[in-house]
Formats: structure tokens, sequence, C-alpha cells
């Protein structure tokens, strides 16, 4: 029994060291790259002109997602930020865009405004991967985000960063806020003391968000030790406008290509490849002029949705008794008076589905549905415009032409022990945080539960 017992024992353990030799440590530095307004189409379009060591590298050696998409609709730079650094949707995130309308103003906020530090991630309503990484290793982890515009930085960075640094865009100065630990502000105008500043007007930035996130890395000694650090890097593809070209798309891309090329090299210098994990994506959305279909015969029109949100106050104040139901309108969304219906002892769902239903019979609406999103941060009820249509507030003069069509951005993972692969079954960016998680062997984003990609 003694033999058999010890037979046994042995062989777990040699199962144990077997499972030792073969445990894969975790990154020592993971860089999350998003690339604003990426698309597939235009990497494969402009693939001669890019060079081995940028996007074609990450194309033929990282496991490449090719299909990705959002979740949810709509989709703007800060609400995609949001969902790849939680993991998670506008519905448990809160981040339903760069704006939406104070309840108690009725006036737009911006998404990462803050009465007490001017900008801050206070809105944010769940953890980041960043947030985990600190939580993880009792604080001790590095996390620092980098970007042109601050909802990118601080919404990529979370709540509990070191820092977040962005473009000032009255100055053109690289920027912060007080809300993140002085050393930041120090290790910043240290840096902009020696080196030129960055300028927006136009001009490419990529050039010099990749420069500052090289510094950060070295000023602050980020993958030196076995503590996993965190990067996010938010660079741009729009196009940039120039006096010969107004819609310089080629050099956006091949501008993004060379700072790739840069970053990526001199971090696998510096840390080694095997130490480091690289992310890379798109925001899955592009800003395209307004087109005019009815020139060209394709079914169009005009959807004025300050006429409609009035025309829904007569309505329901024919069904209930006169009175200002609808408070107001912001992009494609109705903001119903609650206080007012609470007053008058009226149900707010039926209100919505009375509202909804005729909102369905107007010209221009494919669909209307109850926001699913916190009322704090969102409408009562949001119109989905048919594609084609244009969406006109006359109030604001907010103006855009409504697409259905999704922007094809893949995902792809670099770095580390991460084999080439590519895939081709569609996926969605909420995955992005839960896999970074796997790779780091920590908990992922308190309100992910999406899977990880591998």
């Amino acid at each position: 029994m003694k033999k058999y017992l010890s037979a046994v024992i042995l062989t777990a353990l040699s199962g144990m060291e077997l499972q030792a030799q073969t445990l894969q440590p975790a990154p020592k530095l993971v860089v999350n790259i998003t690339i604003d307004q990426l698309r597939t189409d235009y990497i494969e379009h402009y693939a001669p002109l890019l060079s081995q060591n940028g996007l074609k590298k990450l194309l033929q050696q990282g496991c490449v997602y090719e299909a990705a998409a959002f979740p949810f609709e709509p989709v703007d730079r800060a609400s995609a930020i949001a969902a790849i650094a939680t993991g998670t949707t506008p519905y448990y995130n809160n981040i339903t865009g760069a704006q939406w309308l104070d309840r108690n103003t009725l006036r737009p906020v911006f998404c990462v405004d803050d009465s007490k530090y001017k900008t801050s991630p206070a809105n944010l309503a769940t953890s980041t991967i960043g947030d985990e990484m600190k939580i993880a290793s009792a604080g001790v982890a590095l996390v620092y985000a980098i970007a042109e515009d601050p909802e990118a930085a601080v919404l990529s960075a979370g709540h509990a960063a070191d820092g977040a640094v962005w473009i000032d865009g009255k100055t053109g100065q690289w920027t912060t806020s007080d809300y993140y630990p002085k050393t930041t502000r120090d290790w910043l105008n240290a840096y902009s003391s020696i080196r030129p500043q960055p300028t927006k007007n136009g001009s490419p930035t990529n050039g010099v968000i990749g420069d500052l996130a090289l510094d950060c890395i070295n000023q602050h000694a980020m993958g030196q030790d076995n503590v996993t650090d965190y990067l996010a890097i938010t660079l741009s593809a729009k196009p940039q406008f120039t006096p010969n070209n107004p819609n310089d798309t080629q050099s956006a891309y091949v501008d993004i290509d060379k700072t790739l090329a840069k970053v990526i090299s001199r971090i696998e210098q510096n840390i080694g490849k095997a130490n480091v994990l690289f992310m890379l994506t798109g925001t899955g959305y592009a800003q395209e002029a307004n087109i005019d279909y009815s020139k060209y015969r394709v079914p169009s029109g005009t959807f004025y949705i300050n006429r409609t949100a009035n025309l829904l106050n007569m309505y329901l104040g024919a069904l209930y008794g006169q009175g200002k139901y609808v408070e107001a309108c912001y992009r494609n969304q109705l903001y119903l008076n609650r206080k007012f219906i609470e007053q008058q002892r009226l149900s707010l769902s039926e209100i919505v589905r009375q509202s909804i239903d005729f909102l369905k019979q107007n010209s221009g609406v494919k669909n209307a549905e109850p926001s699913l999103a916190d009322p704090a941060v969102s409408g009562d009820i949001t119109v989905e415009v048919a594609p084609g249509w244009q969406l006109l507030n006359e109030d604001t003069q907010e103006n855009y032409t409504v697409r259905a069509s999704g922007i094809s951005f893949p995902i792809i993972f670099y770095g580390a022990t991460v084999k080439h692969e590519v895939v081709t079954t569609p996926t969605t960016a909420d995955r992005i945080a839960p896999t970074i998680a796997k790779a780091i062997q920590i908990r992922a984003p308190n309100a992910c539960k999406a899977q990880p990609l591998r």
C-alpha cells in the first residue's frame, strides 16, 4: 500500500514539475495600442507603402483576428476605448459617447469632465484592465496612457493609473490632470522642457505620441521587474488635411506605420520581445463627409429630431393631458420629463411604450427602443434612423448621415509567447480586456462578461 501511495505521489509531483516547466510567465509589459478610425481596407490598400517593421510585422508575426466589431451602437472614440479598457458595453461602463445630455441642466457633458479635477475618469462606472493590474499587484504595477485627446488617455488609463497624458486643444502642449500623482506632472514638465511641443492644428501627432510613450517607458523603468506594467497608446488614422491634398489618408497610414515601427523596435531592443505583449486594434467607426444620396436617386430624406420631439409631446398631451412630456433631444436620443411624469402619477414605462409606437410611424425611423444605459448618461428612447437618411436637429444644428454598415478593423496580439495565426471568425472588441487579463494571470475588469480570445 505504501509503495502504491509513493508511486501516486511521485506521479503527481512529476506532473506538477512538468506543469511548472511549461507554465508561461506573464509578460513584463503590456502595450495596448488603439488606432482611432483604423480600417482594414485602407491597411490592405496602402500595404505596398508600408515598411516590414510596422503594421506588416504585426500582421505577419502576430495572432490576427481579422473581423472585429463592437457589440453596441453607435460607436465613437470614447465609447470604443472605454469598451476596450473595461471589457464591457456602455450599459455597464456608462460611457455612451464623448458627450451626453445632463438631465439637470439640459446641457451637453463631456465624458471625462470633473467638477473637482476638471478632467478625470469619474464617469467611468467600472474597473479597467489597468485598475485590475493595480489591484492584483497591491499598487506596484505601473499604469500610464498617452493620447492626442483627453477622453482617449483618461478612459484607457482607468481610475488607479499613475498618469494619463494628452495634448491640450488650446495650447498644443502636453498636459495632464491634478487627479494623477504629482510625479507624472514632474516627468511631463521635464520632458517638455527639452523636447519640442506637439501640436494639433491638422498636423500629424502619431510620431510625438510614440516618442513620449518611449520616454515614459524609459523614465519610469517600465517592464524592468517581474510585476507586469501597462502602457496604453492611442494613435489616429483620420486623414491629415494638407493644402495640396484635403483628404490625405495615405499619409495618415504611412505615418502610423512609421510610428509603430519605431515604438515596437525600441521596446523589443530594451525589454525583449518575449517580455512584452503588444495589442493593436481600432475604434470601429470612421468620420465621413455627409452625402446627399438624393442626387444619386438613392432612397434618403431628412429626419428632423427636434420637430419629431415636439410632435411626440403633442401626441402624449392628447393622450394624457397637456404638459411637457419630452424634455430634450440629443443626437438620436429623446429625454422624457421624468419629474413631470411622476407628478402626474403616470407610468414611465407606459409613456415610453406609447412614444415608441408613435416614433415608429414617422418617415425615416427604422426603429425606436428604450435606452439601456444609465439614465444619468442616456436618454429614455433611442431612435434608429434609416440608413441614407440625415438626422438634423435644427436647435443645435447637429447634422449627420446615417450609415448602418460597419467599419472593418483587426485585433492583433504580438510578442511574448504569441504565435502567428490568422482567425477569420468574427469577434468583438470587448474580449480584448479578458484576453490581456488571462495573459498576465489576473482577473478581468469587474463588469467584463466576455470570454478571452485565446
